[in-house]
């Protein structure tokens, strides 16, 4: 993920120009808040809520500031990407997030366990990416099946629920295996 030294170092940045943000991360940016990945991501993906324009602005401050340094950090870096999972996510999502970093002025939040688990294996399906981090979040057996209506019903195509089926049914194998 960016450095958690660059989640520290925008929180300085924002507090020192008396601006706050509490938002809900998703992603691979959520993953590695959490320690569940240490993978690599370029951007931190704002699910909630759309980010004011004074942070937008001073998001993309910060990035000029980390490249003059000699970091590359992307304009979009924080961005809200992903704000259309919102509108899907099982009712209560927001009630069920969970603190990932607390800063002077930045609180990061994090899908609960379930929903989490439930984008990931939506983003599986629905376009064959994020299998490692559904292998590192480790579902039971149990939490797949839970999750396999939802991301099942994400879809009208006709072979969308059997398509699922298969491809959560191959996670599983690969869970109980440690492929």
């Amino acid at each position: 993920m960016l450095p958690r030294e660059t989640i520290a170092a925008f929180d300085v940045f924002l507090h020192e120009r008396g601006l706050g943000l509490e938002a809900v991360v998703v992603g691979g940016a959520a993953l590695a808040l959490i320690g569940v990945t240490d993978r690599q991501t370029r951007d931190v993906d704002v699910l909630h809520p759309d980010l004011p324009v004074a942070v937008a602005d001073a998001a993309r401050a910060f990035a000029a500031r980390q490249r003059a340094l000699g970091h590359f950090l992307a304009d979009d870096w924080l961005n809200n990407g992903p704000s259309q999972l919102k509108e899907i996510l099982p009712a209560g999502w927001l009630a069920r997030s969970q603190a990932a970093f607390s800063g002077a002025a930045l609180t990061l939040l994090v899908l609960g366990r379930g929903d989490l688990l439930k984008s990931k294996l939506f983003s599986l399906c629905d376009r064959g990416t994020d299998l490692d981090d559904c292998l590192a979040l480790t579902p039971s057996g149990a939490e797949i099946d839970e999750a396999e209506p939802w991301v099942a019903s994400q879809d009208a195509h006709p072979h969308w629920p059997e398509h699922v089926r298969r491809t959560l049914g191959d996670l599983r194998k690969r869970v109980r295996h440690g492929v």
